[in-house]
């Protein structure tokens, strides 16, 4: 186990932004391991938020770029989880404002009913019914399903009360089964012809 493996998130954030009594390549290595440990659930994040991959991936590395480049010594770090998914936020919500690009209902459902999906495609529909929600919406559905988060962490995370959070999930989930009815009824329909 290297040195900066047994260090605490506060204890690599402030080595990070503490260039002189560390190294740069100490600093480096603090953020190295502040990569390894959190990168995989950022991008997750990303992913679900941006809808894409070539979207997330320019999200999640502007959230690094972003921590790597604000890391202040004298901060108190008490959590750098919520904080970089704070950073990750505010980057994907600058994207999204910046790409404008939405897909209609409509033609939405008219994808869905003339490609046959399979059981194992499910996930990819519902990565694409994402992003028809909201993006309050679709972040408070994705922090709290994928991410666990609960409603007044994602409150204190996004800045409004944990029952606007659970409201926004609550008419994520209303949303989803709106736009996922049609794939659920032409299945059911493919089931009951073919038997």
């Amino acid at each position: 186990m290297s040195d900066v493996e047994a260090l605490s998130d506060a204890e690599l954030y402030t080595r990070i932004g503490d260039s002189t009594r560390y190294s740069k390549r100490e600093r480096d290595a603090a953020f190295a391991e502040i990569y390894r440990r959190h990168s995989p659930r950022i991008y997750a994040y990303c992913r679900r938020i941006m809808g894409n991959d070539a979207s997330a991936e320019d999200a999640f590395q502007e959230t690094f770029m972003r921590l790597f480049t604000s890391a202040d010594s004298t901060r108190i770090m008490t959590n750098l989880p919520a904080y970089l998914l704070r950073i990750a936020r505010n980057v994907c919500l600058n994207l999204k404002r910046s790409q404008h690009s939405t897909v209609e209902l409509e033609e939405y459902h008219a994808i869905t009913r003339e490609t046959p999906y399979e059981n194992d495609e499910l996930a990819e529909l519902l990565a694409h019914a994402l992003e028809l929600l909201p993006i309050e919406y679709r972040e408070a559905f994705v922090l709290h399903e994928y991410d666990g988060l609960s409603y007044a962490e994602i409150g204190q995370l996004v800045g409004t009360s944990a029952d606007v959070v659970k409201v926004r999930a609550f008419r994520a989930r209303q949303k989803l089964r709106k736009i996922l009815a049609p794939y659920f009824s032409d299945r059911t329909e493919d089931m009951n012809t073919s038997e």
